[in-house]
């Protein structure tokens, strides 16, 4: 039985099969060597030396997958035809979606998947708009005002409507402080 699987021919798969035929033939010599010297057959001589013979057929496949193998300026140059591939993809199904929307809404994509709206859209939300910085920035508002209104509804202040915005303000400062002393302490932005 084989451990060898067929491969469609080819000049690199022929010279791999000449070189494992090669090599079988040689075992099989030195077998019939050995026989002739001791005079008797061994069924695990024969099973050692195909090992062997198999062994080096896969070192000998091993050695011309390396060889195979594309050089980095190669896999530099897929990645790059990836990547063009990539633009190319994305660029060609947001023309098909936007055809399908309406005029107004076809304008209003068009608008925000602007390169340079995209950007600073990314840009904000990775920096100002951080999901931490909001959170707080609501939760610290909420309760900050809560206690303002109850506050001056007791002693009988008039509120300015500034409150509710300093308020957020506060939280959301707490919030990327937050935000930047886990970032310096874990190294991790999530």
């Amino acid at each position: 039985m084989s451990h060898i699987e067929k491969q469609p021919a080819s000049p690199e798969n022929k010279e791999l099969s000449a070189a494992i035929a090669a090599e079988g033939e040689k075992r099989r010599e030195q077998l019939r060597h050995n026989i002739d010297k001791t005079g008797e057959t061994s069924q695990e001589n024969l099973e050692n030396i195909t090992h062997e013979a198999i062994e080096k057929a896969s070192t000998i496949e091993r050695a011309k997958e390396r060889e195979q193998a594309p050089a980095p300026a190669e896999r530099r140059h897929n990645t790059l035809s990836s990547k063009l591939q990539r633009e190319a993809s994305f660029a060609s199904t947001m023309k098909e979606v936007q055809q399908q929307l309406s005029a107004p809404s076809r304008v209003f994509s068009k608008l925000i998947h602007n390169k340079t709206v995209e950007k600073v859209s990314d840009a904000v939300g990775s920096t100002v708009a951080r999901p931490n910085a909001i959170l707080s920035g609501s939760v610290v508002a909420f309760i900050l005002t809560l206690g303002v209104y109850l506050l001056a509804k007791n002693l009988g202040y008039p509120l300015s409507g500034f409150e509710t915005i300093g308020a957020f303000v506060f939280g959301w400062i707490i919030g990327l402080t937050y935000d930047f002393l886990r970032v310096m302490i874990t190294g991790r932005t999530n």
